[in-house]
């Protein structure tokens, strides 16, 4: 029986779960957390709720829906996805390995950098979203990663194979557990310098550090992050899909508000369920 990975646990990822599940599939709920739908307090415009609901309650109903169907849940942040020889893989924050033959992307939307003077000037002339795509143009060379958390940490790794030096930027978060490998600099970055390209950053210390690449890692791993890593198209925030929910790379589906669009529940459960249908199609076709 063929697998299947979410990453997203929010409306989205679970619309999709439960048609693949009920196709007869095996499926993988991996996230973090609840996404931004649990910070809402009261949602009135939503079909079948009669007086207004949480955005926690909504949540909690859709996962124990999905849990009497048989869909497996876990409390991991994905920070990684690779194409195998068959299917993907996927690492976890914890340094677990999640495969399966088909993945749907429904983490929300891509979190927006810090606001810091100069760092959208500089798209693929020193700044980069993707360690694994980019970081063989830096071998032999200083780079940083603007980061504090698992994510952050997991690109520094990545760079550490190839780059001469790597910094970690924490913009004043509290830094990560690291080894003697990375320089860490937790003051804000209060602007980053170049000429034709990225040449280092300004420190709220004063401190100007000399960097020739800047890897960007803030906050946790999105959906269009992982999708960049796959070779997925994205345009500004959001992955490109088809129709079907599908992306150009065969067996990624994308679903909710990662894909762009009216920013509702009722149409990211939607996207989940043409990419659940979707799916099905895929893995019959393939098995």
């Amino acid at each position: 029986m063929g697998k299947v990975l979410v990453i997203g646990r929010g409306p989205a990822g679970i619309s999709a779960s439960l048609y693949i599940r009920r196709g007869g599939f095996e499926v993988t709920v991996a996230a973090k957390d609840d996404g931004a739908l649990a910070r809402a307090e009261k949602v009135e415009n939503f079909y079948g709720q009669a007086e207004p609901v949480s955005g926690s309650e909504i949540i909690r109903r859709g996962i124990a829906g999905a849990k009497r169907l048989g869909v497996n849940f876990r409390e991991a942040e994905v920070v990684a996805l690779t194409i195998e020889e068959k299917g993907f893989s996927a690492k976890t924050a914890a340094g677990e390995t999640l495969t399966a033959d088909a993945v749907v992307l429904a983490a929300g939307a891509s979190r927006s950098a810090p606001p810091i003077p100069g760092l959208k000037d500089f798209p693929g002339r020193g700044v980069s979203y993707c360690a694994i795509c980019d970081g063989v143009f830096y071998r032999g060379k200083t780079v940083a990663v603007l980061g504090a958390g698992e994510f952050a940490q997991h690109e520094a790794d990545i760079l550490s194979l190839t780059a001469k030096k790597v910094i970690l930027l924490t913009h004043g978060q509290a830094a990560p557990v690291v080894d003697s490998r990375y320089e860490v600099h937790t003051a804000p970055v209060e602007a980053v310098t170049g000429d034709t390209r990225v040449r280092g950053v300004r420190l709220s210390d004063g401190s100007d550090v000399a960097i020739d690449g800047l890897f960007l890692a803030w906050g946790t791993a999105g959906s269009t992050d992982l999708a960049r890593r796959l070779g997925a198209v994205v345009e500004d925030t959001h992955i490109c899909v088809d129709a079907h929910m599908a992306t150009n790379v065969p067996g990624l589906y994308a679903a909710g508000d990662c894909t762009g669009g009216l920013l509702q529940i009722v149409k990211a459960a939607y996207d989940g369920a043409v990419a659940g249908l979707s799916i099905l199609k895929y893995l019959r076709s393939t098995s």
